[in-house]
């Protein structure tokens, strides 16, 4: 069953607090790998006319839409020119002049709220269900995520020494850009049931040689990057983490980038993914429970 092109003329209260009203979903332009995903599993992704380069699941959605770009590199002239009748985008996307220009183009631009808690990826589900006139979708995928998160709590109750993990963003000449606090790679840590060993500093930041020392991780979190080689043989470039329990026990787990951040509807099976990393003992013992 698709989305309906058209729906009564409704006026959104969108993720930066702005009126905007929407009379027309015929022509989505999907900005942000989690809108995209959420539009397809809604069943929305017929009315999708184009997406950004971060839209990459499901897996053949970049090669049947068009690609306006990196979502943080947007060119108003690209995205407006493939004639959307509405823009529904990640709060992530940019630059921000670019943005501006979007939102006071006569095309509806739609921003998504992003609050990276359990709470948040339902209500996110929720938003853009109403966006596209799909509630009752919205409202069945929204409780079949909670339920993934209840049992995610439930096995993350099962911990009873968390470890640290620092999460790698990228490696240049030896040194390290790792997530802080208030990021995703911070908020998909907890999730998982681990101490987020950069939380002293805020954001996403290059680390010093003497933080690297410090933090002394017990697991190291990066993303799959393809291409030249695995992204684990930058992090063995990184010196001051050389010593750290992470690094001497070969604790280094690397996952798809919008599997483990893009807070969508995988969100609790990513983070079960990864406390499955992080806690081997916790899937045999419910592997013998089970026998």
């Amino acid at each position: 069953m698709s989305a309906t092109s058209t729906l009564a003329e409704q006026l959104i209260v969108d993720g930066s607090g702005r009126d905007v009203k929407v009379t027309d979903t015929s022509r989505i332009l999907s900005v942000g790998g989690d809108v995209t995903e959420i539009l397809y599993a809604l069943r929305a992704d017929d009315k999708i006319i184009a997406i950004d380069s971060t839209s990459q699941f499901p897996g053949d959605a970049l090669q049947k839409k068009t690609d306006v770009g990196y979502l943080r590199a947007l060119s108003a002239e690209g995205v407006l020119s493939t004639n959307p009748s509405v823009i529904i985008a990640s709060s992530d996307a940019g630059p921000p002049p670019v943005i501006e220009v979007l939102k006071s183009s006569s095309v509806p631009y739609v921003m998504v709220p992003d609050d990276k808690t359990p709470e948040g990826v339902a209500n996110k589900i929720r938003f853009i269900a109403k966006v596209v006139g799909l509630e009752a979708a919205g409202e069945a995928l929204a409780k079949d995520v909670e339920r993934d998160f209840a049992l995610l709590a439930e096995q993350r109750a099962k911990i009873t020494k968390p470890k640290r993990a620092l999460f790698v963003l990228s490696v240049q000449s030896g040194k390290a850009t790792i997530g802080g606090a208030g990021t995703g790679a911070d908020a998909m840590i907890q999730l998982a049931g681990a101490v987020n060993a950069g939380a002293s500093v805020p954001g996403y930041k290059p680390m010093t040689d003497e933080s690297g020392v410090e933090l002394a991780p017990d697991a190291i979190l990066t993303m799959q990057h393809g291409g030249g080689g695995m992204h684990s043989d930058r992090i063995k470039t990184v010196p001051s983490l050389a010593g750290s329990p992470a690094m001497k026990n070969g604790e280094i787990i690397e996952m798809n980038g919008l599997y483990l951040l893009g807070f969508g509807p995988r969100c609790a099976r990513a983070a079960r993914e990864l406390m499955a990393a992080l806690y081997p003992e916790l899937v045999q013992k419910k592997a013998s429970a089970a026998e």
